[in-house]
């Protein structure tokens, strides 16, 4: 059973890091504890460990986000494709590159599942995120509506 308490304490880390780096993501009350407590009871949130402990956190969703189904832009694909939203790296592996790894986790488990696509938001101002997407290959389609927000998406086909 995944640790909600240790989940909401990286998720709350997160948030100040992004607060501290200027960035106005994550700074409107969401991610809050429900949208967690709903990841998990859902089976859409997950995890990677270093050495039993929680590194980051991450919400996967197949083939479900209605947000995505207005965009200004274009997708590359219209087939069943993952979402990748709420990723959140603990303090202590900050920096360490656990988000790259992350993201290799979640293409090979995507591909093994026979999906064709991931797709991906964030917000203008997650240089951070904007950097991994760049270096791990997705393509930028446009913008869409989230979270009370424009935010980039992208998005890279696997199979």
């Amino acid at each position: 059973m995944l640790d909600k308490d240790i989940i909401w304490e990286i998720i709350r880390q997160s948030i100040e890091r992004r607060r501290i780096d200027g960035s106005t993501q994550w700074q409107n009350g969401y991610p809050n504890e429900q949208t967690i407590e709903n990841d998990i009871s859902k089976n859409f949130g997950f995890v990677l460990t270093v050495n039993g402990e929680i590194a980051v956190y991450v919400a996967l969703i197949f083939n479900d986000e209605p947000a995505y189904s207005t965009i200004d832009g274009a997708w590359l694909t219209t087939g069943e494709f993952a979402v990748i939203h709420r990723v959140a790296v603990s303090e202590k592996f900050a920096g360490k590159g656990m988000v790259k790894k992350l993201f290799d986790v979640i293409e090979d488990f995507v591909k093994s599942q026979n999906v064709q696509s991931i797709k991906v938001d964030t917000n203008y101002d997650n240089l951070a995120m904007l950097k991994i997407l760049d270096h791990k290959g997705y393509t930028y389609c446009g913008e869409v509506f989230l979270a009370g927000g424009i935010r980039k998406a992208f998005e890279k086909v696997l199979i």
